[in-house]
């Protein structure tokens, strides 16, 4: 074959001319630009890790910005819960200096108002925002966690940062966390209020030995609690002493302790402590008195709101058996003025607790707890009232945990069902009793039973229930609510029925009847639970109202053998709470300044205010305060340095990871400029011989 000028050109010049300037092209593009490639057509490879990187990079950056922000929230949250100490270590300062008897009343009134300060102080903490978002709201940050009454109004929700795949982290503290959290290692203690003397001290001529302490102890006798008429120790059983309240795994109970003048008030300790479940070897509770003459019970067992008590004590100072009853109402009329009592003698009463509670006199039933001395009816008192809102005083707890009760909360979840019919609420009759918002008195019983439950009336107040209607259920078809699943909200709408004289139309009324008779009532009041699991009403029409309410069991005041304590308590005349697990911060705080303000060392219901703590539990609640407040703080510590190592560990990882990325797609500009320097050289020797070859003549074909 004869190679011809044309041959030359296509093999020596057309095809490394194209195949070079492409590739001059390419590496005049990856100097121009930076990188290696332009398209995925470029290279396959070198795209496809270039696109993983990269979103490995989007999701490294948005980790980064959330630790970052969560970090903010945390830190500010730590900053803040420092200036929470501060003004909690300040105030427990003022406690210690309100303690000393030596300060005078204009000393204790500057500390009070020192501590209504502080008070104010706290809760603008309590209400810190950043960008106009409430640090302890949870997560309804655009509502102001604290309200003017102290109450929270945020929820329990977390708010997380995330961290990568599956790893989120916390990085808020939700009031329901810091204001109304739970320390499960803390020992519930409970303490009466009535200051109780030596009353043989007080009336030497009755002394059975000069050796008679000033003050009460373990070691004195009865009779220096009790009393008596005369200098003889009476070997025969005349102290009696009615005492009720729940153990710590919420089981109720009530007991008759029968003494003699020779016992001692120790004795009387252990009595109390056998009937919380104290044996020979085991402990639950540790019943001591004070130097004020108070009977303390503290919980062995941590973790646990529910114990409870309340105790009365009668005598007969004239020999008789008044004193030995079996329904504790028997003993109203008797005397709680020992020298009253002494000089007529007659049955005198000694009271442990008192609440400035008013008893229920509601529907005119005689000696159903009507004007009856405060300290028989335990459970049978009457809500307390400010304005329009009508409380009670006894939270709701779940008796599987320590859990409030909510709306859909079963009675029988929270209810001592060892009571009555063992294991159901079934047979239980729980009274109401009061006044309705119109003024009228009422007196009703919810009849819970497994075969339906109804709730009557006794309409012309004779002692009989002659109006009946169903307490429906919201199955299909609507039938009366078994015993056992009759909840909280079925509870408070009857409630609200009752006290707003809402009623169904017909007895025993429809179901259509009996839920237009609810939403009827609810534009009249409101009863609903508070969110630490106690009842109350709101008359909604009235700034005042007239209402007033009582919910008790109706075997409260049966002492015979053997007879059930109550299954369920609502409101009542009972010790107050010094420890608990359960954490109500800004009504701590408000208890703690009225102890200051209240002038007293330890409790006295004959204070202003009955239900003061005194001082001296005064600064055991803020101990409390204060261990609860460094525990959710070191919370927070933990939370901001897991977000701070988060952050500096994004940090390292996004450099890493952008350091990789440059070494796939990134030019090496060393090697390219060789490169194009290496392809020019060649481009030019092509030319160069291309010229040579194009000045042959054919003479050098042959």
């Amino acid at each position: 074959m004869r190679v011809t000028q044309s041959m030359y050109y296509n093999n020596i010049f057309s095809t490394s001319n194209s195949r070079i300037n492409q590739q001059l092209f390419d590496v005049n593009k990856q100097i121009a630009s930076g990188i290696k490639i332009q398209y995925a057509s470029d290279n396959v490879r070198t795209f496809t890790e270039t696109m993983r990187l990269d979103n490995e990079l989007a999701t490294i950056g948005q980790v980064k910005k959330s630790a970052e922000s969560g970090y903010k929230v945390s830190n500010q949250t730590d900053v803040t819960l420092n200036e929470f100490t501060d003004g909690m270590n300040r105030m427990r300062t003022l406690l210690i200096q309100a303690a000393n008897d030596t300060n005078s009343d204009t000393g204790r009134e500057a500390i009070v108002a020192e501590l209504k300060g502080i008070d104010k102080n706290l809760r603008s903490l309590a209400n810190t925002s950043i960008n106009g978002q409430f640090l302890f709201s949870g997560s309804s940050v655009n509502i102001k966690p604290i309200a003017d009454d102290g109450s929270y109004q945020g929820n329990g929700v977390s708010l997380n940062a995330f961290l990568g795949s599956n790893n989120q982290q916390k990085y808020n503290i939700t009031g329901a966390e810091l204001f109304l959290g739970e320390e499960t290692q803390v020992k519930r203690t409970i303490t009466s209020n009535v200051v109780n003397g030596n009353l043989l001290k007080q009336n030497p001529t009755l002394q059975a030995t000069p050796q008679d302490s000033e003050s009460l102890s373990s070691s004195s006798t009865l009779r220096n609690l009790m009393g008596d008429t005369d200098s003889l120790v009476d070997p025969a059983n005349k102290h009696f002493f009615y005492l009720r309240g729940t153990q710590n795994d919420g089981t109720a109970f009530k007991e008759k302790i029968v003494m003699k003048d020779a016992d001692t008030i120790g004795d009387l300790l252990t009595q109390i402590g056998s009937a919380y479940g104290n044996t020979g070897n085991i402990e639950v509770v540790n019943v001591s008195l004070t130097n004020s003459g108070q009977i303390v019970v503290e919980d062995k067992l941590r973790g646990s709101s529910k114990l409870d008590f309340s105790l009365v004590a009668a005598t007969d100072l004239a020999g008789g058996n008044t004193a030995d009853v079996t329904d504790i109402d028997d003993l109203d009329g008797g005397e709680t003025d020992f020298v009253a009592a002494l000089a007529a003698p007659g049955l005198f009463l000694v009271e442990f607790s008192k609440s400035g509670l008013s008893s229920s006199s509601g529907g005119g039933v005689a000696g159903d707890a009507a004007a009856l001395t405060e300290g028989l009816v335990y459970d049978r008192t009457e809500f307390s009232q400010i304005g329009s809102l009508l409380s009670s005083s006894v939270p709701q707890i779940v008796t599987q945990g320590n859990a409030f009760a909510v709306g859909s909360t079963k009675l029988s979840e929270v209810a001592d069902l060892s009571q009555g019919t063992q294991d159901t609420l079934d047979g239980t009759r729980l009274k109401f009793a009061g006044v309705d918002i119109n003024g009228n008195n009422y007196n009703a019983v919810v009849n819970l039973d497994s075969a339906g439950s109804t709730f009557s009336l006794d309409t012309n107040f004779d002692g009989l229930q002659d109006t009946t209607y169903n307490l429906y259920n919201m199955d299909t078809p609507r039938v009366n609510t078994d015993a056992d699943n009759v909840t909280y909200q079925q509870l408070m709408d009857i409630m609200n029925m009752i006290v707003t004289d809402t009623l169904p139309a017909t007895s025993p009324g429809t179901d259509v009847e009996y839920d237009q008779a609810i939403a009827n009532s609810q534009f009249l009041g409101n009863t609903f639970l508070t969110q630490d699991g106690k009842i109350s009403f709101k008359d909604i029409n009235s700034p005042i109202t007239q209402a007033t309410i009582a919910i008790y069991d109706a075997n409260s005041d049966d002492f015979n053998v053997g007879a059930q304590a109550s299954s369920m308590t609502f409101n009542a005349n009972n010790s107050l709470t010094i420890r608990d697990p359960k954490t109500d911060f800004f009504k701590t705080i408000g208890e703690i300044i009225n102890a200051v303000q209240s002038y007293n060392n330890n409790p006295d219901a004959n204070a202003t205010d009955q239900r003061n703590v005194g001082i001296q539990n005064a600064i055991a609640m803020m101990d409390d305060l204060q261990d609860h407040t460094f525990r959710v703080q070191s919370v927070v510590g933990a939370q901001s340095n897991t977000l701070n190592n988060a952050i500096e560990r994004v940090g390292i990882l996004e450099i890493s990871t952008i350091s990789l990325r440059s070494s796939v797609i990134d030019t090496d500009l060393a090697e390219s400029s060789l490169r194009l320097s290496q392809l020019t050289l060649n481009y030019q020797a092509m030319l160069s011989t291309v010229g040579k070859v194009s000045q042959l003549s054919l003479v050098n074909y042959l």
